[in-house]
């Protein structure tokens, strides 16, 4: 299970200039709409120091880091939905994403043009996530319109759900016509799964990222203040980021350059790091570890997941095959010093199917199939 955000925001918002520090990929960024023509894509590393100190106590021959995938998305405006600018043949890509992140303009800038003429943060959020919300709608329609036949159908199982989903549907259908989020319409677990396979983008966790100026990265500027009201009055994340300011840390080499720097900047944490680790908690991912000889690796899983369902991160035969989890915790090792001294001190554990796994258990699956 890896975690895959998708980057949206207007046109000229620094979506690529962010994209571009956050994954070192290469991703072209001008003063000009639309200069993303194809989503790039860019696969992290994700920084754990956990996954460093385990290493110090078990010598791998290598170490796999868990990682994260962010989509870069073309700039969207007002009717992207209906075809305007790129058009709507972008939303399909945010559509395969686990988590949006939108970029938000919260800097003045005159030498860079903003498509509404005017710098209004939380006016260019409720143009994005209108036109987000006309293109659910279009998802949600069609399938309405293709209910009755399926009702008629002799299958008793499509039958089934197409009753569950019909009243589930004109709900979100008066809903997303006022050009409201489907996440802020009140919907049961076994609601949202009955409409899982919509994809519908409006239903996905949102992460307001406000792109500021050097001056404002610390503490933000009035812009930040109105979306992260604007993210707490509809449940959503919000965190502050400088892309030009990431844009220079990406291009330094080393560990202990990067630390240099962020410290000069009065930033504790680079923009990945504090990205990632929001995200992982707004989805409920947590992170395990295998460690041994040949390698070092963290695993992502949901939280809640008992150990067959971890396991199954690894191999789905993992899963299938299950029969018992040894365990420890990491603290434990960083304290003992050795996986030996852990056994020694009774805090290896054989686990069963019941177990609900922890962030930071170092793993060891037997299975059988």
């Amino acid at each position: 299970m890896g975690l895959n955000c998708g980057i949206v925001g207007l046109p000229n918002v620094g979506k690529s200039t962010i994209f571009k520090a956050l994954t070192a990929a290469p991703a072209e960024a001008a003063n000009y709409p639309f200069c993303t023509i194809e989503p790039n894509v860019g696969i992290v590393n994700v920084s754990d120091e956990r996954l460093d100190k385990i290493t110090n106590f078990i010598k791998p021959q290598r170490i796999v880091p868990t990682i994260v995938e962010f989509v870069d998305i073309a700039g969207l405006v007002k009717g992207a939905s209906k075809g305007e600018g790129l058009g709507n043949q972008f939303l399909g890509h945010i559509r395969q994403v686990s988590a949006i992140v939108h970029v938000v303009r919260c800097f003045n800038d005159d030498n860079v043009v903003h498509v509404h003429g005017k710098i209004d943060p939380v006016d260019d959020i409720t143009t994005i996530n209108y036109e987000l919300a006309l293109a659910d709608l279009e998802v949600v329609e069609k399938k309405l319109t293709g209910l009755p036949k399926v009702l008629k159908s002799q299958n008793k199982d499509l039958q089934k759900i197409a009753k569950l989903q019909q009243p589930i549907l004109e709900q979100l259908k008066d809903h997303l016509e006022k050009g409201e989020r489907a996440e802020s319409l009140e919907l049961s677990e076994d609601d949202r799964e009955v409409i899982k396979d919509l994809n519908l983008i409006t239903l996905k966790p949102v992460l307001y990222l406000c792109n500021v100026d050097e001056d404002s990265a610390g503490e933000g500027n009035e812009y930040t203040k109105l979306v992260s009201d604007h993210a707490k009055s509809e449940g959503s994340h919000a965190l502050i980021i400088c892309g030009k300011l990431e844009s220079e840390i990406s291009l330094l080499e080393t560990e202990e350059e990067k630390a240099e720097f962020l410290e000069a900047a009065g930033i504790e944490k680079s923009g990945l790091e504090t990205l990632t680790k929001t995200a992982y908690d707004m989805l409920g991912l947590r992170t395990y570890f295998t460690a041994g000889e040949k390698e070092v690796r963290a695993w992502t899983f949901k939280a809640g997941s008992k150990a067959p369902q971890a396991a199954g991160v690894i191999h789905t035969d993992f899963e299938r095959g299950f029969i018992k989890a040894e365990v420890y915790h990491c603290e434990d090792l960083f304290a003992l010093e050795s996986e030996a001294k852990v056994k020694e001190a009774g805090k290896l554990r054989v686990e069963g199917k019941e177990y609900e796994v922890k962030d930071g258990d170092v793993v060891h699956f037997r299975f059988n199939v």
